[in-house]
């Protein structure tokens, strides 16, 4: 029964996000098994990329692993989750679609990734793990979508935008996106610092990832 309270604990946080920004799309909304369907692509990828984060973590070390290799593979696995399936379909048709599909994407990588997290302290104790599920849920969660829309802002506008400029675009949004997750993860390893992210890092994210919803469906709406 515990084991079920815990991965219920461990889910939630990702798929109450996930209609969250699921709802974002009022104009167009996207079909629901497409959106499923990153999620569960994002979900994939978290296996291959600590994979290739625990190599790379001997060579760079704790403190590096954490603000740049974790950041570095997690980023651009969960983009190209998205710009390999579904960016690539008719139904990527608005800007905000962007923002959507990297929500999936982001929330199913951080919903693997808070299972394992969470039976890992569960292993400990109870208490441990319902601890570690709230705070997750109320940062790390939500974290890895901030960090995601802020690439899937850009891949949504470049979609409609001529020549290398969307390009361009996209890398800057894919480089911001890295920039923020590494400084997410930098923050963690003090007390200031994690202040500093509640405070301050967390809350920025979401102003801006409420402007980068509003700005595209903006867009969204000129399109119709």
């Amino acid at each position: 029964m515990e084991q079920w309270l815990i991965l219920l604990l461990a889910m939630a946080p990702g798929l109450l996000w996930l209609y969250y920004f699921y709802s974002k799309d009022k104009y167009d909304p996207e079909p629901v098994a497409w959106v499923l369907w990153i999620f569960l692509l994002g979900a994939a990828v978290t296996v291959p990329v600590a994979m290739l984060e625990g190599l790379l973590g001997t060579v760079a070390g704790g403190v590096l692993a954490a603000v740049l290799v974790a950041p570095v593979c997690e980023e651009t696995a969960k983009y190209l989750v998205v710009k390999k399936t579904v960016y690539l379909s008719p139904v990527f048709d608005e800007p905000v679609d962007g923002i959507v599909y990297a929500a999936a994407a982001g929330l199913g990588f951080a919903t693997v990734e808070n299972i394992l997290y969470l039976f890992s302290a569960f292993d400990e104790s109870l208490m441990l793990a319902i601890q570690t599920g709230l705070v997750r849920g109320l940062l790390s969660v939500p974290g890895h979508v901030l960090f995601s829309v802020t690439w899937g802002t850009a891949l949504g506008m470049a979609k409609f935008m001529p020549g290398r400029e969307g390009g361009v675009l996209v890398r800057q949004g894919l480089v911001l996106a890295i920039a923020a997750h590494a400084l997410f993860n930098y923050l963690l390893f003090s007390a200031i610092g994690f202040a500093v992210l509640v405070l301050v890092l967390v809350p920025l994210l979401w102003v801006l990832a409420e402007r980068h919803i509003r700005n595209s469906l903006a867009h969204s709406f000129f399109r119709e």
